[in-house]
């Protein structure tokens, strides 16, 4: 009777031991390049036009703060005429008067629910060579706004 016992608790041990379910694990890329199909026209346009009022500052020194509409609390409070001040001073000993921006490309950063916007700063010294990076968060607002050296490929950081 124990042996009877001892094996039907076996098998019952042995059927109800969980299985293990096949999971997906293809990795979803963090950062994706978001095709010119694919790209909300009416938020590129938006992150250009602001983009553009931001480095015309350097130009005519009359910046327009941001609504709380149009970005996050943490940028409105870094965005002040007196910091961009400083920055258009360097910037236009090295590189002269803000010319244009040109949409490079944008991305979808998967990881933070964000999309940035690529562009390059044309400058009237050709050797002005930067990239702005608007980033807009879900919420549609601008959440970063950040300048670098232009570089060809892409580099999140």
């Amino acid at each position: 009777m124990k042996k009877i016992t001892f094996l039907l608790i076996f098998c019952l041990v042995l059927a109800c031991k969980s299985k293990k379910v096949a999971v997906d694990k293809t990795p979803i890329a963090a950062i994706e390049k978001v095709s010119d199909g694919q790209i909300d026209r009416v938020q590129k346009d938006k992150t250009t036009a602001l983009g553009k009022q931001i480095l015309m500052t350097c130009n005519n020194s009359k910046f327009v703060p941001f609504t709380e509409k149009e970005a996050t609390t943490e940028v409105r409070k870094n965005m002040t005429l007196q910091r961009l001040s400083k920055i258009c001073a360097k910037f236009q000993q090295k590189y002269g008067d803000f010319k244009e921006l040109k949409f490079v490309e944008a991305y979808q950063d998967n990881k933070n629910q964000t999309i940035i916007y690529r562009y390059k700063a044309l400058y009237e010294k050709k050797i002005a060579n930067k990239e702005l990076r608007m980033t807009v968060n879900k919420s549609n607002q601008i959440a970063a706004v950040n300048s670098k050296d232009w570089k060809d490929i892409f580099i999140n950081k």
